[in-house]
């Protein structure tokens, strides 16, 4: 005898397509929050270094990376050296992301941190010295405006930065426009001041990083 198979009816399909829906409907919900964290993390990272700035020069009357009585308020070795008698001037020298342990603008960290302002490690060539944001972009600070233009006491940078979550951190800590005001992004090289960029809804899928900044 011949048997027939039976296959899904409109009812069974409707049910699966409509559990589908709320899976997709859950992953993207899921998304959206992870996104609006990281948003937020990376927010808060500005405020809470530029706090950290404020408070040693508070504490001290030198900003962090520039005291040259380092020595005296955090230990022996903490001062920075380069660049050559910069030192106490009232500016952070040295690129914000700088590599040189002598730097003014690497010595921040070391600073702040022995001040007992903020955790991680003291020890200058650590793979971890450099604090990251929740892209893992490197974070620093710097005197030298990071963007032609840009005006500020001392400056916080941090990289790695999609042009989704820049536009999200200009509108919540400026004018929501990336190439203008204190809250600018675009590709910072040591050493130079590059032009900010404007950045657009068009530019979030480009798959391109950027480096935010925003002035003090």
């Amino acid at each position: 005898m011949k048997q027939s198979q039976a296959g899904f009816t409109l009812v069974e399909i409707a049910v699966v397509l409509v559990i589908i829906g709320l899976l997709l409907g859950g992953v993207l919900k899921g998304q959206e929050l992870i996104n609006s964290a990281k948003a937020k993390s990376l927010i808060n990272d500005f405020r809470s270094v530029s706090t950290m700035v404020y408070a040693y020069q508070d504490r001290f009357r030198f900003l962090p990376g520039d005291d040259p009585k380092a020595e005296a308020h955090l230990g022996t070795g903490t001062v920075a050296t380069t660049p050559a008698s910069a030192q106490g001037n009232g500016r952070i020298e040295g690129a914000w992301d700088s590599a040189t342990t002598t730097d003014e603008s690497f010595r921040v960290w070391l600073h702040v941190r022995k001040a007992g302002l903020t955790t991680g490690t003291t020890t200058l060539t650590d793979a971890d010295y450099m604090p990251k944001n929740a892209e893992n972009g490197p974070i620093g600070v710097t005197g030298v405006a990071p963007f032609s233009g840009m005006a500020g006491s001392f400056f916080v940078c941090s990289g790695r930065i999609n042009a989704r979550f820049a536009r999200q951190i200009d509108a919540a800590l400026d004018d929501g426009v990336t190439n203008t005001g204190i809250v600018q992004a675009g590709t910072t090289t040591a050493g130079s001041a590059p032009t900010a960029t404007a950045l657009s809804p068009t530019n979030e899928g480009d798959g391109n990083v950027h480096t935010v900044c925003v002035a003090y």
